[in-house]
């Protein structure tokens, strides 16, 4: 049963942001340099985002690899789409596919 609820509380998260970012640790201090490069790369993208610590609930830590069918963590969403970790990330953002996906989702810039 706790899988299902698991599985309910990332779907939440995904749905009701337009893009969700499961990391280590926060956007101020990230817990490895993975989650710390996707961090950099949607900060230069200047879009608005959710960010969800892994390390602080293991039930999401565990629950975001089957919910996305993905083995390791940061784990991006855009739109309630996975789009993958940080190293698709980088590559899309090196051929301008992630900002054009956040455009064209219209996906909010940040505040600030």
């Amino acid at each position: 049963m706790a899988d299902t609820d698991t599985d309910t509380r990332i779907s939440g998260l995904v749905k009701d942001n337009d893009v969700v970012l499961f990391m280590k640790g926060t956007p101020l201090f990230p817990q490895c340099g993975f989650s710390s490069r996707a961090v950099a790369i949607l900060d230069h993208c200047g879009v608005a985002y959710e960010s969800v610590d892994v390390l602080q609930d293991m039930e999401i830590r565990q629950g975001i690899k089957t919910y996305s069918d993905w083995p390791t963590i940061p784990q991006l969403y855009v739109k309630g789409e996975f789009v993958g970790g940080s190293d698709i990330m980088m590559e899309m953002f090196e051929a301008g596919e992630l900002q054009q996906m956040m455009d064209e989702n219209g996906v909010a810039k940040a505040e600030g």
